[in-house]
């Protein structure tokens, strides 16, 4: 779910959808699909709702534009306000959404895109539209099945895939958090950089970035949680 200002989202317009499949990935993540019935650019987002009178959340699509549904990945915060009830969800159920939105786009250029936890939705859309030659993707997690959609991001011609884990230390993984990797390994200070995840993880990775020469404006953050 994206951090949102609900005064700027009131005047979104929702519309109601099913549930056409339901996908549990373990730990408490799932991907939900429905139909597709408007136009994205892989990278963008929607509102999500139960209802017309509560507040939405934003969440990145998860599918590619080719494909005839679109995806969401989310992770139940047993906390929280929308996500118990997105994982309750069957096929032929209800929620309300509405079209795609705002500017985190892919490129095809020779970038690096940084994800954590379910901040990996933005760039599987990428990845399912041929966007992902020539990408290096650094991919935080802690346990295995953390690593959302890696055997899709392992299998992808012209991808560098390195996932960082600190509690795991075998192939392929990184040994360390993935601001650990941006700290000590070589990059290329010269590309974008697409971050995507929690708050924190996004001014850290900036911070560390910009420590290491790399320019503000090259570095396109999204904010996920």
């Amino acid at each position: 779910m994206h951090q949102s200002d609900k005064h700027s989202l009131g005047d979104i317009e929702l519309f109601p959808v099913s549930i056409t499949k339901k996908e549990y990935l373990g730990e408490d993540a799932y991907v939900l699909y429905f139909k597709k019935t408007f136009d994205f650019t892989p990278g963008q987002i929607i509102a999500i709702s139960m209802t017309k009178d509560e507040p939405p959340r934003l969440y990145s699509i998860s599918s590619s534009p080719k494909e005839n549904e679109i995806a969401i990945l989310f992770k139940v915060n047993h906390s929280g306000f929308l996500t118990p009830r997105l994982a309750n969800l069957n096929k032929n159920d209800q929620m309300m959404v509405s079209k795609a939105f705002g500017s985190f786009y892919g490129t095809k250029n020779a970038d690096y895109w940084i994800a954590a936890g379910t901040g990996i939705a933005p760039f599987i859309s990428m990845q399912k539209f041929d966007l992902a030659r020539n990408k290096t993707l650094i991919h935080g997690g802690r346990e295995e099945n953390s690593f959302y959609f890696s055997n899709l991001f392992q299998n992808t011609d012209g991808l560098k895939y390195i996932p960082c884990s600190s509690i795991m230390d075998k192939p392929p993984f990184y040994k360390g958090r993935l601001t650990e990797y941006l700290k000590n390994e070589d990059i290329d200070v010269n590309k974008s950089f697409f971050v995507c995840g929690k708050s924190e993880m996004v001014v850290q990775v900036r911070d560390i970035l910009i420590n290491r020469g790399v320019d503000y404006d090259q570095i396109i953050a999204e904010i996920y949680f």
